[in-house]
């Protein structure tokens, strides 16, 4: 737990410079209940490394929402140059406007690959980025998750030909992930939407007409009523 308490203590003080009542509700002081109290303002980011079929090492930028967990994919690259890095940052920050999403910081970890100019046009959005502590991956646990279970459930069971082809998988991954998969720490709802209502009528019950839908190749199912 400790690091998961230096993390809070970090974004604690951050939030309490700007302004911001770190336990506006007074009523809890853990720290995992602390980090949900204030999840609306943060995110987190971090790359994730894969190797495609043809050698060639790739890097995969994605960012979290600590909130919702609604996942963005930002790009992938075999060299993550300062200026890819940054016109990815850019178009988060737009993605996020159109989004309507007001977050206020961003936790990161101290990889060299994040160049100063990334801090710099989150901070002209008024997004203030934190990192993490060295080798304190669980200060930023929840973006941790997140690259875990992406080769888990995709990377490690695709093939990816090329650059291309991975980032149709992670495109579709990411559709998946935000629309369809259940998460338990939001009680089993989706990141894009909440929980359907209970279905509840006998004669409904009797009748339920469930479609499913496959995505990569039957890797992943989706599963809804028929319209």
């Amino acid at each position: 737990m400790l690091g998961l308490h230096v993390a809070a203590s970090t974004v604690w003080e951050i939030l309490k410079e700007a302004g911001i009542d770190p336990a506006p509700q007074g009523s809890s002081n853990t720290s995992a209940d602390f980090l949900r109290s204030q999840a609306d303002a943060l995110l987190a980011c971090d790359f994730l490394e894969t190797i495609t079929l043809t050698g060639a090492r790739m890097y995969v930028l994605a960012v979290i929402e600590h909130a919702s967990r609604r996942i963005r994919i930002l790009g992938a690259t075999a060299h993550p140059t300062a200026s890819w890095v940054c016109q990815a940052a850019k178009n988060l920050v737009m993605d996020l406007e159109d989004a309507g999403c007001r977050a206020r910081f961003l936790i990161r970890d101290r990889d060299g690959k994040f160049p100063a100019l990334f801090d710099a046009v989150l901070k002209d959005a008024g997004i203030d980025v934190v990192l993490s502590g060295v080798r304190m991956p669980r200060m930023n646990s929840i973006m941790e998750r997140w690259i875990q279970t992406c080769p888990r459930e995709l990377l490690d069971r695709t093939l990816n030909w090329n650059q291309q082809h991975l980032l149709h998988a992670l495109r579709e991954f990411e559709q998946f992930y935000n629309g369809h998969r259940p998460y338990q720490c939001i009680a089993n709802a989706r990141p894009l939407y909440p929980l359907p209502a209970q279905v509840t009528d006998p004669d409904k019950l009797a009748r339920l007409d469930i479609r499913r839908r496959n995505r990569l190749g039957g890797i992943h199912h989706e599963y809804e009523h028929a319209a």
